[in-house]
């Protein structure tokens, strides 16, 4: 078969084949009378041989040590371009990520571009002080993609730049919730506890749905923290994770805090009043505890409270009993 045909047949160009042949890789094993190149059956072959292993990744070089060295043993090499495969996935995937985030921020022009690239990169630098200026100027120069700011702020570990990441993730708006919400089903722990302090910087109705459906969380932190946040926007669903943060003593004058405003309502403060009372009456309750429940009392508005507090300068917990009767005079000077 003359080259033209083994082009035609193998799909590789006259070209390629003479290449091939200067190569050493496929020689043709015959001439015709008029001296062209005639291929065997066995060439053709080796050509289709060669064309299998390129579109496996191996160089031509490496080709020919796989077709004519006997010994070759294809499993390192082969391991070698499964590395190298994955390595080149990976940076046609994080290129596809960045191209799809420009793409998101709706560029004018290409001076757009290239500050939402600067931007990016200095999003993923390892210097802090750059993470934070690129954070904190998203707003300024160019649109930061949402993608990529929630992408930052839940792996960022600085802690100044997490907070500038928040602010720079709450101004806009509630584009970021879905994946934060993703980010509050992670499987690490710092992952869901950086999503929950994202969700709870931005304002409005779905960021508060989220923030109750976070209340079920089996991680204790988050759980804590949406309630501090849900106890400022009123929400009742709050209550006992409160009450629990002031028994166990973790951030437990935030949380009181948090009661208080709760209980700007008359019929919210009692109900947050007998809850407290009964927290307090419990037999579980150590004293350190009855303590704090009292203090928070201090923040409760209304006369049930103050009845309460009245009962509770009598308790036989001495420590009570005086902290009772000082946020009671204080009451009564109001």
């Amino acid at each position: 078969m003359l080259i033209g045909d083994v082009a035609r047949h193998s799909g590789v160009s006259a070209r390629m084949l003479r290449h091939y042949e200067s190569l050493g890789l496929v020689r043709p094993t015959g001439r015709t009378g008029g001296g062209y190149r005639e291929y065997s059956d066995a060439d053709i072959r080796r050509v289709f041989h060669i064309e299998s292993l390129r579109s496996l990744g191996l160089s031509l070089r490496e080709v020919g040590r796989a077709l004519d060295d006997p010994g070759f043993a294809p499993a390192e090499l082969v391991a070698d371009l499964v590395r190298q495969t994955r390595a080149r996935i990976a940076a046609e995937t994080e290129l596809l990520t960045r191209l799809r985030r420009i793409d998101s921020a709706e560029p004018a022009g290409w001076q757009d571009v290239l500050q939402i690239v600067a931007l990016l990169q200095a999003l993923g630098s390892k210097s802090p002080e750059r993470r934070q200026r690129a954070a904190l100027s998203s707003a300024e120069e160019a649109p930061v993609p949402v993608e990529a700011l929630v992408e930052a702020v839940l792996s960022e570990t600085d802690p100044s730049v997490a907070g500038a990441l928040r602010w720079a993730l709450a101004r806009s708006g509630e584009a970021g919730l879905p994946l934060l919400a993703r980010g509050l089903g992670s499987r690490q722990a710092d992952v869901r506890t950086r999503a929950v302090r994202s969700i709870v910087e931005i304002p409005g109705d779905r960021a508060t749905e989220l923030l109750r459906e976070a209340l079920a969380a089996d991680d204790a932190a988050v759980r804590r923290y949406a309630a501090l946040e849900l106890g400022v926007r009123g929400a009742d669903e709050a209550v006992p994770t409160l009450l629990d943060m002031i028994v166990e003593e973790v951030n437990d004058v935030p949380a009181a805090d948090a009661l208080g405003a709760l209980a700007s309502r008359p019929a919210r403060a009692d109900r947050i009043t007998g809850l407290l009372v009964d927290r307090l009456a419990h037999e579980d309750t150590l004293p350190p505890a009855r303590l704090r429940l009292v203090q928070a009392l201090a923040d409760i508005p209304g006369s049930t409270a103050s009845h309460a507090l009245a009962d509770l300068s009598q308790d036989e917990d001495r420590a009570v009993a005086l902290t009772a009767t000082y946020v009671l005079g204080i009451r009564e000077e109001r």
